[in-house]
């Protein structure tokens, strides 16, 4: 309506997304699943029945949720420390690599069995949509599940984001050689190595500079008399390391855990000792309203009649499959004893954002005047990640209680 306060529409979403994300939560919790999946399966639902076509659309809802996730990020790093991530780094490592490799292989084998007319890069690029793993979905699970301390989950985190940035480097040598086609060029290995000394130098150089600045900053911090300057300090890290990350091609969400990691109960002694909450008690309502936005907003996205064409069905079976087992032999990299493998291949099974956001990026390239992906093979790609999404969470609380019987046995 002509002269309607624009900020009036936007709070109309946010509050049926909330109601759908507690409707969808308390659905999952009945059914003794993690709320995740009943909000990604209520939005799905919303979604292709047509309810909700002007809301999953509004820019501010978008930028919402993917504030969420920053903050979903952050608030996991919190619930680690570098020193622990440290402990399983070799694991961490070796499963990012297994968990990119096999996922590339068998993408590219079935790309290019079901999709022989296309040439290879096209294939290549296929294979490259099932590398990256959402640490976003798998951290609000163990999240739920209340797990996050686990040496489980500091392998799978720590592994994720690894993977993360593996993954974008192989996307970024696989965009380099479709874009150095069209120019009639190979890629250059300039390109590629400056993209991977980028991510490795943010992790390192953030972590390393961060734990030496953070404590005399925070102690700083303390001296001021007004109210609530613990959280305003956290979240500026964590939003400054986002932007920093954003800034060098990465993800927002690898700086926002790189953020929690290195803000430890040390660094903010000061705030405690005079008789304020934890910087994880002041997080902990702000990531209930906003991080339920963005799993709701993801599935009413969701169009589950693009998978009508056959050829995007068949697809879409063949790549969750392949995605799945592609994540299952990177558990072979834990070296930690005493370490539930088949959890750690669960929890990195998830694609979530990071694939989409893969798959937006190859609709968007050309081959020959061609999108290097086409509608059919977008929309089976959204299934692989929709399916390896919603897949995860009963999975993995299954596999982290058994492990747990095991345990106790």
């Amino acid at each position: 309506m002509p002269g309607t306060d624009p900020v009036a529409q936007v709070v109309l979403w946010l509050a049926i997304i909330l109601v759908i994300a507690k409707l969808g939560g308390d659905l999952a919790v009945r059914l003794k699943q993690p709320p995740v999946v009943g909000e990604l399966v209520l939005g799905v639902l919303l979604g292709n029945l047509g309810l909700a076509a002007p809301m999953k659309n509004d820019p501010s809802i978008d930028l919402l949720a993917h504030i969420g996730v920053v903050i979903l990020l952050f608030e996991v790093g919190l619930d680690s420390t570098v020193r622990e991530m440290i402990e399983v780094a070799p694991s961490s490592l070796l499963v990012a690599a297994a968990g990119v490799l096999a996922p590339f292989g068998l993408g590219w084998l079935v790309a290019a069995w079901l999709l022989p007319h296309e040439g290879a890069l096209v294939h290549a690029f296929v294979g490259a949509t099932l590398c990256a793993t959402s640490v976003g979905i798998t951290a609000r699970v163990l999240h739920d599940l209340g797990r996050s301390a686990t040496v489980e989950a500091r392998v799978i985190l720590g592994a994720a984001v690894v993977d993360d940035v593996l993954a974008l480097v192989l996307l970024a040598v696989v965009t380099g050689a479709i874009q150095a086609n069209a120019r009639g060029a190979g890629p250059s290995p300039v390109e590629i190595a400056l993209v991977f000394a980028k991510a490795a130098g943010f992790l390192v150089g953030s972590l390393a500079l961060g734990l030496k600045l953070s404590r005399p900053l925070f102690r700083a911090a303390a001296l001021l008399k007004s109210r609530d300057v613990l959280l305003a300090a956290g979240l500026g890290t964590c939003f400054t390391l986002a932007w920093l990350s954003a800034r060098i091609g990465l993800s927002p969400i690898i700086g926002a855990f790189a953020a929690g990691l290195l803000l430890e109960s040390a660094h903010y002694r000061d705030f405690v000792e005079r008789g304020e909450p934890s910087l994880e008690v002041y997080v902990h309502p702000i990531a209930s309203f906003l991080v339920p936005i963005f799993f709701v907003v993801m599935g009413l996205r969701t169009d589950l009649r693009a998978l009508a064409h056959p050829r995007a069905l068949a697809l879409a079976g063949a790549l969750t499959v392949a995605a799945c087992l592609g994540k299952q032999a990177c558990s072979l990299g834990v070296v930690q004893k005493g370490v539930d493998r088949l959890s750690v291949g669960i929890g990195m099974m998830p694609r979530g954002e990071v694939g989409l956001i893969f798959a937006g990026a190859g609709a968007s390239l050309t081959v020959g005047g061609q999108r290097v992906i086409d509608p059919p093979t977008f929309s089976a790609v959204v299934a692989m990640v929709v399916l390896t999404t919603l897949v995860t969470p009963p999975a993995l609380e299954w596999s982290l209680l058994r492990s747990e019987r095991r345990a106790r046995l």
